[in-house]
């Protein structure tokens, strides 16, 4: 710490909304202290376990997001808020804090047959293949010979694609060993993804799109022929352009007999998973589109035999209970200030999805931030007023808590960056927490000294 006149401010969240509002604050203000807090020993939150692993251009934000560890930003990793800290101790040690630890629990479809083993939410599926350290194993999706995708958005596309990869395919990602594994020995065949909407209406992006085309050992199949294609040249949108001409090239090329099917089934709409204990299929409703754009059902329901079911129809909030929030977990907040009875609450802030709910890519965090830094360094002139106590580490270590700090990251950085050697493979992801803290935390006594 540098000193006691210097405001100081916590960010709960390491990933793209905690540190684009971290370089904010370094870069919009008088000198601030600040702490990154997160639950896990890693940083980069989804930009390390949400990002899809062959997506590597993607992740390399993370060396933009890592310069604020450069310039005197600390990291507290594997400290959660509610565990080893309460949010009051937070506001008793820090000026300001920011929530910005995002949505992480699935949104429902809220059809019957949801709780049946072999029905997931994608964050699941999507931490375990990215090597989340609370991901469970999911050998029944890929047990099953079909799997059901609920979904319109990048997340569906990332779940269709990686079952249908091969092992060889993604042996030059960062999953875990185990990961490859289970996708060398999946039984998958046929992934049906469920759209409710036409074509121009997902909210696909052409670059996901056109990643299935280019899948080694797997057909992309347009149910009925393409029929309900618009003429892209019909839309504005660059977006819709190109995903229409996406669609109209996966209709137009005949299947090469390939291992593995990609089904885009649009225009259904999932009414019930059956099955007797797990999942056996799913029925759907067949949709039909209006003269005004809108979407009905028809009344025509049609049984898809699957083993899985995988729903991406987005994600809700968790955040701390002394925060208000709405039914799908976003903190109530105006320009970044967390609002309650229509008032400001002193010193409390939010960015990113728990802002704003669960919408955007990676670079939109950025202006978010920045509006959420504004707000807390116009208030800090205030705030920083109010006596806190001393470091946070301190009472952190009378706890006990191990936390894994910058140089502890750093650590079992290099360790995953030579795991892969052995096996002729590159970066491979330590997956249990465990290792991850065996690799990252030296002793208690040396976190702060």
């Amino acid at each position: 710490m540098s000193g006691p006149d210097v405001p100081r401010v916590a960010v709960v969240g390491s990933g793209p909304a905690g540190l684009y509002t971290v370089a904010a604050l370094q870069s919009s203000g008088p000198p601030v202290e600040i702490d990154v807090l997160d639950r896990l020993p890693t940083p980069y939150g989804l930009v390390r376990y949400g990002v899809a692993p062959d997506h590597a251009k993607i992740k390399a934000v993370a060396r933009v997001l890592a310069k604020p560890f450069a310039k005197g930003v600390r990291f507290l990793g594997n400290v959660e808020v509610g565990r080893d800290v309460t949010h009051d101790e937070l506001l008793e040690h820090y000026h300001a804090v920011v929530y910005a630890s995002g949505t992480e629990n699935d949104a429902r479809v809220g059809i019957p047959g949801e709780d049946l083993d072999g029905c997931l939410g994608s964050s699941h599926f999507v931490r375990w293949y990215n090597g989340h350290p609370d991901a469970e194993e999911h050998a029944l999706v890929l047990d099953a010979r079909a799997v059901a995708v609920i979904g319109a958005g990048n997340v569906a596309l990332d779940v269709a694609r990686v079952l249908c990869r091969t092992g060889a395919e993604m042996r030059d990602t960062d999953v875990p060993h185990r990961v490859l594994d289970a996708l060398d020995r999946s039984r998958v065949t046929d992934v049906h993804v469920l759209i409710r909407r036409t074509p121009a209406d997902a909210r696909f992006t052409p670059a996901e799109l056109f990643q299935l085309g280019e899948l080694a050992d797997a057909d992309v199949i347009l149910h009925d022929g393409g029929a309900g294609v618009d003429d892209p040249a019909t839309s504005e949108d660059r977006r819709v352009r190109l995903n229409l001409e996406a669609f109209r090239t996966f209709a137009a090329t005949p299947p090469a007999g390939r291992s593995r099917r990609i089904h885009l089934r649009f225009l259904v709409s999932p009414r019930q998973i059956v099955g007797d204990g797990r999942v056996e299929g799913i029925v759907v409703e067949h949709n039909e589109r209006s003269a005004d754009g809108g979407i009905s059902g028809t009344g025509r329901t049609e049984q898809i035999p699957v083993g899985a079911v995988i729903t991406a129809v987005g994600f809700r909030g968790v955040p701390p209970a002394e925060l208000p929030h709405d039914e799908r977990g976003v903190v109530t907040s105006v320009q970044g200030r967390v609002v309650r009875d229509g008032a400001a609450v002193p010193g409390v802030y939010v960015a990113g999805w728990l802002k704003r709910g669960p919408s955007g890519v990676i670079g939109t965090n950025k202006p978010d931030g920045a509006e959420t830094a504004a707000a807390v360094v116009k208030d800090l002139a205030t705030l920083s007023t109010r006596q806190v106590r001393g470091d946070l580490i301190e009472l952190l270590n009378e706890r006990g808590a191990q936390i894994v700090d910058w140089a502890g990251w750093l650590r079992l950085d290099d360790h995953e960056a030579g795991l892969g050697g052995p096996v002729g493979r590159g970066r491979v992801k330590v997956h249990d927490l465990a290792s991850m803290l065996q690799h990252s935390v030296v002793t208690r006594s040396r976190i702060g000294a």
